[in-house]
């Protein structure tokens, strides 16, 4: 039950509440700008720190060995190449937690050429994300190179998000998706010197281009976000079969799909991909120190305990199932007040959340990283919705019956 406000006895509550009364005017008029400015400047804040506090995680040994294998064939020189320069690139107190856990896993790496180089192969696989730090590896540092990856992806990742709510007439929801980007754990994606922000930005224009009628750029993007990381294969497949289902024309979804179907059997053949039980075990499971050769036999008692596993920890360690859970708050808010998703929008969003679930099933790790593709562009998809809800509360056409209580005057 609501009361009605008291009226400001004094001129310092007057005057307060004046003040808030202008802000309010003055943001809903200027809604637009200010919700863009605030973005962008998120966006330009979260760039500076990927550069200038880029976070040493222990993959990027592997990332920096693949991008120059063409230049170091033989293990020990490829070994020593990368984690010389790692070694140079970070600071002495990041190394040493790099290579030395008190002789497990980084510590065995940090010394064994042969079982480090054998660990390739799960890497190997995102070929494109190696290739461009090939490329930028022979104009400036490798480590440099990294970060101006992480920085050019953060950079991507905003404009794209900015066009999108252009595009939708939805730049006053700019600091909500910013708010989003927060609890998604954007910032702990753009320190990290991973494919993760790269392959996003690719796959969030991919989706972009979809929503707008791009067949071309559509197929394009999608391939590209692919081949940075083909675990979006996973998602992709997802949309196709959606597509075809509810025979949705999209053809720039399922040429993106049918070619980073082939890709997928072709770079795994050449990476040497060790397959997806074994990378599955290593990285869910156990971390066994030589994948040559290593092929466990399949347990379901142990694919369910790693499943089990990643479950809780993706449940309180991590924020992704949180904000995918938002998102189908926000999808069930905005269909029960009449402004739901159009057909397009519909399956699209249909196969962000049933694709993440099918990579997590697929492949039970619990890191944000992993389904951060996934996270925003939902928010995005209900940004038009939300902007004629708002619009039609504006107007006084969608009122909601409150009971007020008048104040007490004895």
């Amino acid at each position: 039950m609501l009361t009605t406000s008291p009226a400001p006895q004094n001129p310092l509550d007057r005057f307060a509440e004046a003040g808030l009364a202008w802000g309010e005017r003055t943001y809903a008029r200027l809604a637009a700008p200010i919700g863009a400015a605030a973005f962008a400047l998120y966006i330009l804040l979260t760039a500076f720190t990927a550069w200038v506090m880029p976070d040493a995680n222990w993959d990027i040994l592997p990332y920096l060995a693949i991008a120059e294998e063409g230049a170091h064939p033989d293990a020990q020189a490829l070994h020593d190449y990368a984690f010389n320069t790692v070694k140079s690139g970070v600071s002495a107190g990041d190394y040493k937690a790099l290579t030395d856990d008190g002789g497990g896993f980084r510590s065995h790496m940090a010394q064994n050429a042969a079982d480090f180089h054998s660990l390739l192969g799960m890497y190997r696989i995102k070929f494109l994300y190696a290739e461009i730090l090939s490329t930028l590896g022979s104009v400036m540092s490798p480590i440099e190179a990294m970060r101006l990856v992480q920085v050019f992806s953060v950079l991507l990742f905003g404009a794209i998000t900015l066009l999108w709510l252009r595009g939708e007439k939805a730049l006053a929801l700019a600091p909500v998706v910013g708010a989003v980007l927060i609890m998604a754990d954007f910032g702990d994606a753009a320190r990290a010197s991973t494919p993760d922000l790269l392959t996003s930005a690719l796959l969030l224009g991919g989706l972009y281009a979809y929503i707008r009628g791009r067949e071309a750029a559509t197929a394009i993007l999608l391939f590209l976000a692919f081949m940075v990381r083909p675990d979006n294969i996973v998602f992709l497949a997802v949309f196709a079969v959606l597509l075809v289902v509810f025979r949705q024309k999209a053809w720039g979804a399922l040429a993106g799909f049918a070619a980073s179907l082939v890709a997928y059997f072709a770079i795994s053949h050449w990476a040497h991909h060790p397959g997806w039980w074994p990378h599955l075990w290593f990285s869910s499971i156990e971390q066994h120190y030589n994948m040559d050769e290593f092929e466990p036999a399949f347990s379901i008692t142990a694919y369910l305990r790693a499943f089990a596993a990643s479950l809780l920890r993706a449940v309180n360690l991590n924020s992704w199932v949180g904000v995918s859970v938002l998102a189908l708050a926000g999808w069930f808010a905005a269909n029960r007040a009449g402004f739901g998703l159009g057909r397009r929008a519909g399956i699209l969003f249909a196969a962000l959340v049933l694709g993440a679930l099918a990579k997590f099933t697929v492949f039970p790790i619990h890191d944000t990283r992993i389904y951060f593709p996934h996270l925003v562009p939902p928010f995005l998809l209900l940004a038009s919705p939300f902007m004629a809800l708002w619009a039609a509360v504006a107007r006084g056409q969608h009122r909601v019956a409150l009971h007020v209580i008048p104040r007490d005057k004895s």
